[in-house]
């Protein structure tokens, strides 16, 4: 292990240290890796698309005497990444269902890949903190993700200023900001269940197929299951009144906030969406004042904190667990 005197020495020199020549390392070998390259290539092309898609909707809308309807709406640039013609599926949807497998592709053999090859036994010989290999690796797929969606996301707000002619309001910008920001949140949680399966299992291809079907499980299975679930508690027979109805529906939104996707779903449909003004149904007290009209940004923030803050701590959850079983376990030469 380095020293901690040698590490400030040569940060005081300009020297980078060895973490950050593993972050710079791990991220150029990302970016040359073909199956990195095949996953972007698909995701750009699945997005423009998407937005091509939009594009001709809200030009076709305009075109149709509906450009009144459209400005009342005041969120042209939004509707960049959810509307759709009906042949492809909107921005929103695309990333996330290629979301989760991008993050998975990065991490499904970050560590079970250089033991099998023999150069996490190399690797650990030298004077690198057994840490540092990890939450480099974490680092740079985690860097990969930023760049990759903030240039797809100013992509997209430049081509609908070239297409649209107007410029985003302060807001849009933010509303679009903050849903890139989610986005990552998002893929990083799927990054650091394939880290963790990565850990767990020497065989790569049994971590890339493990992570594949807890992601097929929760974005396809999950609701189903929770669909059947749902028919005895929501069955009328059983209501005895309004405030019953409510909480037994709250039970079932509870059950399917259980699922990452669908906490994604929620952020997204709240940043992206601002006419969406709640979550769950509301009683007639709740919503008698209520101002009519789409949420501020902070309202709209606030209302989708609880499903930030859990896709934050599933993500934290996944990476503690493979931090914790990778400083434990032994590396061997092969």
């Amino acid at each position: 292990m380095i020293p901690k005197k040698t590490e400030e020495a040569a940060r005081e020199k300009g020297i980078p240290t060895a973490f950050f020549v593993l972050v710079r390392k791990e991220f150029t070998d990302y970016i040359r890796s073909w199956r990195i390259i095949i996953l972007l290539a698909i995701i750009l092309l699945a997005c423009f698309g998407s937005l091509y898609t939009a594009m001709t909707t809200i030009s076709e809308a305009i075109d149709n005497s509906e450009a009144e309807e459209l400005g009342n709406n005041l969120y042209l640039f939004l509707q960049l990444f959810t509307v759709s013609d009906g042949t492809l599926p909107s921005f929103i949807t695309f990333v996330g269902f290629l979301g989760p497998l991008f993050g998975i592709a990065l991490g499904f053999d970050a560590i079970n890949s250089e033991r099998n090859r023999g150069t996490l036994s190399r690797l650990m010989s030298q004077p690198i903190p057994r840490d540092d290999v990890i939450n480099a690796k974490f680092v740079a797929s985690l860097l990969l993700n930023v760049v990759l969606f903030f240039s797809l996301g100013f992509i997209v707000m430049g081509l609908g200023i070239l297409l649209l002619g107007i410029p985003p309001t302060v807001e849009e910008f933010l509303r679009i900001f903050y849903f890139l920001i989610v986005c990552i949140v998002y893929i990083a949680f799927w990054l650091n269940l394939g880290v963790l399966f990565s850990v767990v299992f020497k065989n790569a291809a049994t971590s890339a197929l493990s992570s594949i079907a807890i992601w097929l499980f929760f974005q396809i299975f999950y609701g189903m299951i929770i669909q059947l679930l749902s028919r005895p508690i929501l069955n009328p027979e059983t209501i005895t009144d309004i405030s019953d109805a409510i909480s037994r529906q709250g039970v079932v939104i509870n059950l399917m906030r259980l699922s990452p996707s669908y906490l994604f779903e929620e952020s997204t449909t709240i940043l992206l969406s601002p006419s969406t003004r709640s979550l769950g149904p509301l009683t007639v007290e709740q919503a008698t004042g209520a101002v009519a009209g789409p949420l501020p940004l902070s309202q709209s923030l606030l209302l989708i904190w609880p499903q930030l803050t859990g896709l934050i701590a599933a993500t934290l959850v996944c990476f503690a667990i493979a931090y914790i079983i990778f400083m434990r376990q032994e590396i061997r030469s092969n």
